[in-house]
């Protein structure tokens, strides 16, 4: 993926020098700064060839690496810098990245914790801390999509974006040679296609006529249902004139041309660019009235976010709107596309995934989204997977990856869902209380292993219709605030529909005189992470303490006998702290909460050393104390 990159082009990159920087590496450091990579590298190894290599050098070919996408080599020299004093948490997510893309899992995990460490409040750190097992469970779920390259579209150069509309095939490609190159990768500037599926095999491409291609990057397009107006974005390259930021960096901006006897034309900006920041990665709601977008405009979560903006019936825009933290991180999120049910796809390196950007899907939930969840493989793969485009009525569509057996630096590949035996599970939450329907609650499904297979939103009639594979049973959980979360399971089935009903009660029933009562919250054997079922527990919490603001807590952790008392002590106390620390995650304010590790002092079930392994686990718990009201 070493072109995309350019149509996100954040000011944050091109100000990543240090006060490391020295007339030595100026010439590097210029380069560097004007995001020409390959060039940088150059420059820099020259240096290390001249025995000028420092920890600073080492961490920018690091970097400039990990930019153009060659993980190796940045995992190389990202080492020799990330176990020194003070390094930036970024250099070492980085790094994480670099090993996680490079098949290195454990170390991948190492490093990440150590993120976590040095950022426990960043929201990449606390989903990892969360589930830091999950690449496993995402390798392990079973595959949905299938994924074949477009043989004759993609080339040795870089292909991405391509969509269907109508007949005709849009697509962004670096093929044109009488292009100049571009630094960043040494490929040409990239123009806009547009091919034709004949007897259903897309090809014979040609440049896009009209006045969108120009001598710099075109990249991704979004055109209305009626087929009149393309959104696209380029270069800040507008009536001839080429701007750049007081950085010295020209930005990528959104522009907008109506189809007029078949030509593309009468190209207009968008009010909300701006020489300081970029605006890209155009794509429409099903009814048009609403244009999403990724930027890195101030204001914003992380290196780039996803915003939408209103379109009025005269086609101006509104003033852009950032969407929520469930779908914007600290890092990237960019790529949006919706489908005809309003299904939000995008991809992020900051969401939990196999490589560095993986494609998540989010399903409408209201006047936003639910949380995001991974398409897992054949979308996804070790690489980067981008630039995803779906038809949920011919359950077909495209994604570019830079995957390993591809033809380019990207290529398209065509996506198709694979058929299984799936079961429809018609759940219907409702108030314990009153058997009243509860409208807007989250049905999340979960396979006995406990991987999280994704969610849904309860309709009106309290109603939701979650998905599962024949011959497996399922657990199922509800959430509405307000509300305790409850959880049934479902058994095995072969096929068809199956009902099911969670009954939520009122939060406040969980409240017994000086105490919230819970569900048992056990550790494993020597284990302080906070497991999914405990997550589940602890929410519960977080919804009473938002209700009560004023109300103080104290967390009393135990353990059972096995080791010494001094070490179960010292573990009692991790686990009290990592419950904490889960509350603090959730938005509670530390000054709320306190924390006691009891050890294996005060057992629930006194068996000495005769205790079962069920008796033992029973003995590992948490409980919660109120302490002020």
């Amino acid at each position: 993926m070493k072109n995309i990159y350019t149509l996100i082009i954040l000011i944050a990159l091109g100000t990543l020098g240090s006060n490391a920087q020295n007339s030595t590496t100026k010439k590097a450091d210029e380069l560097y700064e004007r995001l020409q990579y390959t060039d940088a590298i150059e420059a820099y190894q020259k240096l290390l060839k001249r025995g000028e290599g420092s920890r600073y050098v080492f961490k920018q070919l690091g970097n400039s690496y990990y930019y153009i996408n060659d993980t190796k080599k940045a995992e190389s020299f990202y080492k020799r810098v990330v176990k020194a004093r003070n390094v930036s948490p970024e250099t070492v997510y980085n790094y994480a990245q670099s090993l996680k893309a490079n098949g290195k899992v454990g170390d991948y995990n190492t490093w990440m914790r150590k993120f976590a460490e040095a950022k426990p409040n960043d929201s990449r750190a606390i989903d990892f801390m969360k589930n830091p097992d999950y690449i496993p469970q995402l390798m392990d779920q079973r595959q949905r999509y299938d994924a074949k390259p477009l043989k004759d579209i993609n080339t040795s150069y870089s292909e991405f974006g391509g969509f269907m509309a109508g007949k005709d095939f849009y697509f962004s490609s670096a093929r044109n040679t009488l292009r100049r190159s571009y630094g960043w990768d040494d490929q040409p500037f990239l123009d806009i296609y547009k091919a034709s599926d004949v007897g259903g095999t897309i090809k014979n491409a040609d440049l896009l006529d009209g006045d969108i291609n120009t001598k710099f990057h075109e990249g991704n397009v979004a055109i209305t249902a009626d087929g009149k107006r393309m959104y696209f974005d380029r270069n800040d390259y507008f009536n001839k004139k080429y701007d750049k930021s007081e950085e010295g960096i020209n930005q990528i901006n959104l522009y907008y041309a109506e189809l007029v006897d078949g030509r593309w034309t009468g190209v207009e900006s968008v009010a909300f660019n701006s020489d300081e920041y970029s605006t890209g990665h155009p794509a429409l709601s099903p009814d048009g009235k609403t244009l999403y977008f990724v930027s890195d405009m101030p204001g914003g979560k992380g290196l780039s976010d996803i915003y939408k903006v209103a379109i009025s019936e005269d086609g101006i825009l509104g003033t852009p709107q950032r969407l929520s933290d469930a779908v914007n991180t600290e890092g990237k999120e960019v790529f949006p596309y919706l489908d005809g049910n309003g299904t939000l796809y995008f991809s992020s390196d900051g969401h939990l995934g196999l490589g560095l950007l993986d494609v998540f899907y989010a399903e409408a939930a209201g006047s936003g989204f639910s949380n995001p969840v991974n398409m897992g493989m054949g979308v996804n793969s070790t690489e980067d997977d981008f630039a995803f485009k779906f038809n949920e009525a011919t359950k077909t569509g495209f994604v570019s990856s830079n995957r390993k057996g591809g033809k380019g630096s990207d290529d398209i590949y065509a996506i198709s869902e694979i058929e299984y035996c799936d079961v429809v599970i018609n759940v219907k939450v409702v108030n314990d209380y009153t058997d009243e329907p509860i409208n807007g609650a989250r049905v999340d499904v979960y396979d006995t292993s406990e991987n999280n297979l994704g969610n849904r939103s309860t309709n009106s009639n309290g109603m939701a219709f979650p998905s599962v594979e024949c011959g497996k049973a399922h657990l199922l959980q509800a959430f509405m605030k307000g509300f305790e979360p409850n959880s049934v399971e479902v058994d095995a089935s072969s096929g068809g529909t199956m009902e099911a009903t969670i009954r939520l009660r009122p939060i406040d029933a969980i409240i017994e005189d000086d105490r919230i009562v819970l569900e048992p919250i056990y550790f494993d054997l020597d284990k302080h992470n906070i497991k999914p079922k405990a997550a589940f527990e602890l929410d519960k919490v977080v919804q009473i303490m938002n209700k009560y603001p004023k109300m103080k807590i104290k967390v009393e952790s135990h353990t059972d006998i096995r080791a010494t008392p001094a070490y179960n002590l010292a573990l009692s106390n991790r686990r009290a702290q990592s419950t904490i620390q889960y509350l603090i995650s959730k938005g509670i304010d530390k000054s709320r909460l306190e924390a006691e590790g009891k050890g294996e002092s005060n057992p629930k079930i006194d068996c000495g050393s005769n205790c079962t392994e069920a008796q033992h686990q029973e003995n590992r718990r948490s409980d919660f104390i109120i302490i002020e009201r």
